[in-house]
């Protein structure tokens, strides 16, 4: 009896110690709730003093507290660490809030993340000021990044649309309202049309106008044909759909004039024009030219483009513009446009100096990390912002025919703009199983 209660036991620790091995591989959150976030939690907090020491994140303290550390308390003066505000556990790290004491700044724990990262043993750890004073250490126990998953709660909302997983876990925005004018660059199979399609997918459910501009004949957006407003597949369209939205944007400048206002969310809502968002998917082929006739058309788009990007923003017309490189080689007006883009996501890319066009003029640091992504991780990229700081992300997968199903669900958001009219894509009737291969304009009525 006693060989078998031995063999029981002895089978039951090594079944327990299996299913560990597995959920760590195959359901890392589970294994990070019950294994990963006590141990963490506990090696945090018994060595929290000495790796702040050891990192260099403590201060002498003040004339006062040292004397009364020594008349008072009878006890040797240490040097003071952040004060632990809070700590609290996710189902993929641990958040922790700390009181920066006088003579630290926020940068110098960022600086020191690399070594907190290694000393408590987790993925990563990023430091974000929350405010003046206080700092959260966003701790991410394993790679998020593996096997993406959005949060529960990351639903498209105002002008701001969830496409990615950051790598501590929180969900990436793309907010149309923080950073109007964007530019996504990445190589072949890079996961950038992935990413464009989780942005459409999220667009669909929102009240705006989307159009595209596929001048490869439509092949990536005329599937998405449904909830476009105007869908544009060669430069000579390009060219025509682009000098349209410059003349509505006079006229919405024109409105905002009528109502001494300078924005378009200060408008009422029973005169404000629907938001534009425009879907450029390869601008090369916008500045590229095969002929010396095609120069003029060229400058009509690129000059175009640069007026949207200056101030287009205030009458609510947002670019979204992709490519796999975009630099000087170009020709003129790159530049300039590119630096009227606020928001910047690089996946992989083929040479630095693709990486460097996109982001060494806001977030020089981010650079080394977007030349170092795997080709076995598409989706993944950085993203950045003017204000210098950045992240990395993965989008996750989404099939095709999932975003077309949205954009059909959708199709009714669809806003009336007469000006669009002539651009707006051909969408066979429901009962059809063919997609849209081909995309025409409808007539218009005069």
């Amino acid at each position: 009896m006693a060989d078998l209660t031995m063999w029981l036991e002895a089978t039951g620790a090594l079944a327990g110690a299996g299913g560990l091995g597995y959920a760590k591989v195959r359901a890392p959150r589970v294994y990070w709730s019950l294994v990963g976030m006590p141990v963490t939690w506990g090696r945090f907090l018994l060595s929290y003093r000495s790796t702040m020491d050891v990192c260099g994140l403590t201060v002498h303290p003040s004339g006062l507290r040292a004397f009364m550390t020594r008349s008072v308390a009878r006890r040797e003066v240490q040097p003071v660490p952040p004060k632990i505000r809070q700590v609290r556990g996710t189902s993929t790290g641990l958040r922790v809030t700390l009181r920066l004491p006088a003579g630290l700044e926020p940068a110098d724990v960022m600086a020191s993340s690399e070594r907190l990262r290694h000393a408590w043993g987790v993925h990563s750890v990023t430091v974000v000021e929350t405010k003046p004073g206080f700092v959260e250490l966003r701790m991410t126990g394993y790679d998020v990044l593996r096997r993406v998953r959005m949060p529960r709660k990351a639903r498209p909302h105002d002008m701001a649309v969830p496409v990615a997983v950051r790598e501590d876990g929180t969900a990436f925005e793309r907010d149309y309202r923080k950073a109007p004018m964007a530019l996504t660059l990445g190589a072949n199979h890079s996961g950038k049309s992935m990413y464009q399609r989780n942005l459409i997918k999220g667009l669909a459910q929102l009240p705006v106008a989307l159009v595209g501009v596929d001048c490869k004949r439509g092949v990536e957006q005329s599937a998405f044909a449904p909830r476009l407003s105007a869908l544009v597949t060669t430069p000579d369209d390009a060219a025509s759909l682009l000098g349209a939205l410059v003349s509505e944007m006079e006229e919405r400048f024109d409105l905002l004039s009528r109502h001494s206002v300078s924005d378009l969310w200060e408008l009422p809502d029973e005169v404000r024009p629907v938001p534009v968002v425009v879907l450029v998917d390869e601008v090369a082929e916008l500045f590229l030219i095969s002929s010396k006739k095609d120069e003029e058309r060229r400058e009509r788009i690129v000059t175009a483009l640069i007026r949207l990007a200056q101030m287009a923003r205030a009458i609510g017309i947002y670019l979204e513009i992709c490519g796999q490189r975009f630099g000087s080689d170009l020709g003129k007006g790159a530049t300039m446009l590119r630096a009227q883009l606020t928001g910047r996501v690089v996946h992989r890319v083929n040479d630095k100096q693709t990486a460097e066009m996109g982001l060494a003029d806001v977030a020089p640091d981010a650079v080394p990390a977007a030349s170092l992504i795997q080709m076995n991780r598409p989706g993944t990229a950085v993203a950045a912002d003017v204000s210098g700081g950045w992240s990395k992300i993965r989008t996750p997968e989404t099939s095709r025919d999932e975003v077309v199903a949205v954009c059909r669900e959708f199709a009714h958001l669809v806003p009336e703009l007469p000006f669009l009219d002539p651009f707006r894509p051909y969408v066979p009737a429901p009962a059809s199983t063919a997609g849209p291969s081909l995309v025409k304009p409808r007539p218009v009525t005069e």
